[in-house]
């Protein structure tokens, strides 16, 4: 049987969780009891990120990766998601087992992510599966619009309940950027509502293919605050952000005014969200972009 990474066990996501460390204390025979369900056989050591483990194992000659999530997690969704991509952009699924939380994939460089490339590379990596991530995405997924409406709604009451922790002026201004989003017409075309560095990793028919995507349809754009804030660090100037940001609207092809709306509604959403769950690091980040694109 394997054995559970210690770091998989420290991740803080199972602090508070009671089920999800029992889950992790059964999750050996899970992952025997899956291998002998698919006829696989473990080929290497786990890997995971916070939230899942994910098995490299063979079945035949063929080359494929194992992931087991824990109870609550939104696999139906995941598969979902890559159903609809169906390869295009993303990792490829094999088979699923969505009441045991188990994706059988195909098998990626997992120790090969966006996050260890350059950072202008990155950027232009990422702008470009913005591109190829663009099919059409069914009705009834979560439109950007809608999610932006939303914004508009939440944002003064949590504003409020923190503290007032950023100044009216950008409330303002986000709140104003929300309600124009929101009110938009609404594109038919998929967009990956978790794209960032770590969720890209090489690919063997593709150089970069994205793993653990979120489906969302409507502006491409949407997640480039995330692009921003996961790397933001290695931008130490206002001019680095902006040079950074404008690669990725030269790359992607997307509007100009659109992308900054973005920028400034999930910062501003992450700033909040970050606070009132005891995020230290992250919220500075944010507040950085605000500063520069508000």
């Amino acid at each position: 049987m394997i054995t559970v990474p210690p770091s998989f066990r420290a991740m803080p996501r199972w602090w508070h969780d009671d089920a999800g460390r029992g889950w992790l204390d059964v999750l050996p025979g899970g992952v025997a009891a899956r291998c002998a369900a698919w006829g696989l056989v473990v080929d290497g050591e786990p890997a995971h990120g916070s939230n899942a483990l994910v098995v490299p194992v063979r079945r035949g000659d063929e080359r494929l990766a194992l992931r087991l999530a824990p109870p609550g997690d939104d696999v139906a969704g995941e598969v979902r998601a890559l159903r609809v991509w169906a390869g295009r952009g993303t990792v490829l699924l094999v088979d699923a087992d969505e009441g045991e939380g188990a994706t059988l994939l195909e098998r990626l460089d997992g120790g090969r992510s966006l996050a260890d490339e350059p950072l202008d590379v990155a950027v232009e990596v990422l702008a470009g599966l913005t591109r190829t991530l663009a099919v059409p995405a069914p009705d009834d997924v979560p439109s950007t619009a809608a999610i932006a409406a939303g914004m508009a709604e939440s944002f003064p009451r949590e504003w409020a309940e923190l503290g007032e922790p950023l100044p009216s002026r950008q409330l303002d201004v986000a709140l104003d950027l929300a309600a124009e989003r929101g009110a938009a017409p609404t594109s038919s075309l998929a967009v990956d509502g978790d794209l960032h560095h770590d969720q890209v990793l090489a690919g063997m028919r593709a150089p970069w293919l994205v793993v653990d995507p979120v489906l969302w349809r409507g502006d491409p754009e949407a997640d480039l605050a995330r692009v921003l804030w996961t790397r933001l660090d290695e931008l130490p100037s206002e001019r680095d952000v902006v040079a950074a940001f404008d690669a990725f609207v030269r790359a992607s092809g997307v509007p100009r005014d659109r992308a900054r709306a973005w920028v400034v509604l999930r910062a501003t959403s992450y700033l909040l969200w970050g606070l009132a769950h005891g995020l230290t690091e992250d919220p500075v980040r944010c507040r950085r972009l605000l500063d520069v694109f508000v």
